[in-house]
């Protein structure tokens, strides 16, 4: 019983370690790049989101994400925040007072489904929880070529909208996603590989929405 208590806090001791160390590397930032418009990053304490206006030439977003799915239908929106996570946790867990010890163990060792959860906003309102981010068009091209890859779709090429009554709000909706969600590949590993890719500043790896912040003090 000792040996195994020493071997979980060992283990403990080096995920936490390494989520220190390696949160607090830079990598990728694209010095080269034009400032053309704007986009987010934002939290819950916990959970790290990605935030784009609804439309531009690039994109529009609710072509796909359809304001019909929210139980709101309020498409007087101008922003559109998107998270990937485990599926559990998003519709199951209500908050983090309530965290189910098996959809803990399932979500930490890759054995639970995803989603993506997105959110419709008016705007962007309580700035200790968001960061804004000025990026290039082309930039934002990666990022959405980056999150349209964890969408699933039927045989017709829709994304697939979970039907559920445990949203958050009114204006805010879940899809069927791809991808694994596990103890090193978590909803804010998953939001700074986006950075990574877009060549954002983003952290060698992290866990935890705290590097993903620390990065844009």
């Amino acid at each position: 019983m000792g040996f195994l208590l020493l071997f979980i806090t060992s283990v403990l001791f080096l995920y936490l370690a390494g989520a220190y160390i390696f949160s607090h590397i830079t990598v990728n930032k694209e010095d080269n790049q034009p400032e053309e418009m704007p986009i987010y990053i934002s939290t819950n304490g916990m959970h790290t989101d990605l935030i784009f206006p609804i439309k531009t030439e690039e994109i529009n977003w609710s072509k796909e994400i359809k304001y019909s799915q929210t139980s709101s239908k309020d498409s007087i929106q101008n922003y559109i925040s998107i998270g990937w996570g485990d599926r559990g946790f998003f519709l199951d867990v209500p908050d983090w007072d309530h965290v189910k010890v098996s959809v803990a163990f399932k979500a930490a060792f890759g054995l639970s489904t995803t989603a993506i959860h997105t959110t419709y906003l008016k705007s962007i309102e309580d700035e200790k929880d968001y960061k804004k981010i000025m990026i290039s068009k082309d930039q934002y091209k990666r990022l959405i070529k980056y999150i349209q890859q964890y969408f699933k779709r039927d045989e017709k090429g829709n994304l697939i909208n979970i039907i559920t009554s445990n949203t958050y709000g009114e204006n805010d909706s879940f899809y069927e996603a791809k991808g694994t969600y596990q103890l090193f590949f978590t909803c804010n590993t998953w939001v700074n590989s986006a950075l990574k890719n877009a060549g954002l500043k983003a952290c060698l790896w992290t866990p935890f929405q705290q590097g993903i912040f620390n990065q844009y003090k």
